[in-house]
C-alpha cells in the first residue's frame, strides 16, 4: 500500500505500538531479499484515510519504505480482519495480477504488537481522495481517460483465472447473492446502534428479489479510488490496487454495485454531497450509469435497468452495514476518531436512498405491468 508521504500524520495515541519490537522481528523474518534492506528502527507514520484495517509508513533510515497492516482495536464482525487471509490473497495475486502489492511479511504472534499484522512493498504515487491529487490534469478528457482507466481495472481483477491463482477456495459455490444479503443483513442488525434507523424495509425487499449468481470471479469488494494508487509521472494511470482485506469469490456484479455506492456524482442531492469520499462529481467523470453501461461493454453482460436496481440497492445497504459497524464502535467508546462521529448520519442517509430507488423501480414496474394490460 502507498500514498504520498504527505498523507502520513503522526501514529495516534490509541493505535501506536512498540516500534523496537516491530524492527527486531522484520529483522528476523521478512522475505529473503528484503531483510538486507531492512536496518536500524523505521519512523512510524499513520495514514489517515481509511476506516478499518489501520496502515502505517515505516520509513527506514537508508531510505526503504514499507507498509503495514493491522487491525483496529474494539469489537470486530466475525470474520472481520484476518490478516493472514488478506497476506495470503495479496501474495498469490501479485504474480498474476501485478497491481497488487508485494508482500514481505505476516506475524500472527500477538506477543510482537499486540495483535496480527502484515507487512507490504509501498508503490509510491498519488491517490485520490476526495478530491483529485493536486497533480492530476483537470482537463475533461483526462478526467475521463482516468475514470475509464479505474473501471478497466476492475474488470482485468475479474477476468482473472482464479484457479491459476491459487484462490480457488476461496468461493463457496452457487449461492453468492443469497449469503451476502444474509450476511450482511446479520451483521447490521448486530451493529445497529438506537439512533439509525432499522433497514427492514430494504433487507425484507433484498431478500425477495435477489437474482441468481451472474458468476464467481475475483472480486476486490472494497473498490473505490482511495484504494488505487496512480503513476506519478503520468497521474491518470494506476499502478496499484490495494486494501484486499474482503477480497473472494463471487459475483462480479455485487462488486460493481458495492463499488458505485460510493459513486456520488454532480447532480446528486445535498445530503449525498456531504459525504462524498471520492472525487467522481468533476467534470469528465462518468455518471454510475454509464459506468455501468461501460462495465457491460467491457465484459459483454447484458443487464436491464430494472435488473441493476437489485445490485444498486444491495451496495448501498453494504456501505451502510460497513458504516453502522464502524459507527458502533464510536458509539460505545472503543475509538475516538472524530471522523466516525458521522458515520450514523450517514447510514440514515443511506437507507433513505435505498427505499428511494426501491420506489422509483416499483413505480416503473407498475406502469409497465398497467400497459401490458392495455
Amino acid at each position: 500500500m502507498s500514498a504520498t508521504t504527505a498523507d502520513a500524520r503522526a501514529v495516534r495515541n490509541e493505535d501506536a505500538f512498540d516500534v523496537v519490537a516491530l524492527a527486531r522481528w522484520l529483522d528476523g523474518n521478512a522475505a529473503t531479499g528484503r531483510r538486507d534492506r531492512l536496518t536500524g528502527v523505521p519512523s512510524v507514520r499513520q495514514f489517515s484515510g481509511g476506516a478499518s484495517n489501520l496502515t502505517y509508513l515505516l520509513c527506514y533510515p537508508d531510505g526503504a519504505e514499507l507498509i503495514l497492516r493491522r487491525p483496529p482495536a474494539g469489537t470486530k464482525a466475525e470474520g472481520a480482519h484476518d490478516m493472514a487471509r488478506e497476506y495470503r490473497i495479496q501474495s498469490a495475486l501479485h504474480p498474476v495480477y501485478p497491481l497488487a502489492p508485494a508482500t514481505v511479511a505476516l506475524c500472527e504472534d500477538p506477543v510482537v504488537l499486540g495483535g496480527p499484522f502484515y507487512v507490504m512493498e509501498r508503490v509510491a504515487g498519488p491517490i485520490p481522495r476526495k478530491e483529485l491529487p493536486p497533480q492530476t490534469p483537470r482537463d475533461p478528457e483526462s478526467v475521463t481517460a482516468l475514470c475509464r482507466r479505474v473501471i478497466d481495472l476492475l474488470v482485468d481483477l475479474h477476468e482473472v483465472d482464479v484457479e491459476t491463482a491459487g484462490l480457488g477456495d476461496l468461493g463457496k459455490g452457487e449461492g453468492y447473492v443469497a449469503r451476502q444479503v444474509a450476511g450482511w443483513s446479520a451483521r447490521y442488525r448486530a451493529a445497529r446502534t438506537r439512533d439509525v434507523g432499522s433497514f427492514e424495509r430494504v433487507m425484507t425487499w433484498l431478500a425477495e428479489n435477489q437474482p441468481a449468481d451472474r458468476g464467481a470471479v475475483l472480486i476486490h469488494n472494497d473498490f473505490r479510488f482511495d484504494n488505487i494508487v496512480f503513476d506519478p509521472d503520468d497521474p491518470t494511470v494506476p499502478v496499484a490496487l490495494l486494501d484486499w482485506e474482503m477480497a473472494t469469490v463471487g459475483d462480479p456484479l455485487m462488486d460493481l454495485g458495492g463499488a458505485l455506492a460510493y459513486w456520488v456524482q454532480a447532480d446528486d442531492g445535498l445530503l449525498l454531497r456531504r459525504f462524498r469520499r471520492q472525487p467522481t462529481h468533476v467534470t469528465g467523470m462518468m455518471t454510475r450509469a454509464e459506468v455501468v453501461d461501460y462495465y457491460c461493454l467491457r465484459t459483454g453482460i447484458e443487464l436491464t435497468e430494472d435488473q441493476w436496481v437489485f445490485y444498486e440497492v444491495f451496495g448501498l445497504f453494504r456501505l451502510a452495514g460497513i458504516c453502522q459497524q464502524i459507527y458502533h464502535r464510536y458509539y460505545h467508546g472503543q475509538t475516538t476518531n472524530p471522523a466516525f462521529r458521522w458515520f450514523g448520519i450517514a447510514v440514515v442517509a443511506l437507507e433513505w436512498r435505498c427505499r428511494k430507488i426501491i420506489r422509483r423501480a416499483e413505480k416503473r414496474r407498475r406502469a409497465a405491468s398497467a400497459a401490458r394490460r392495455r
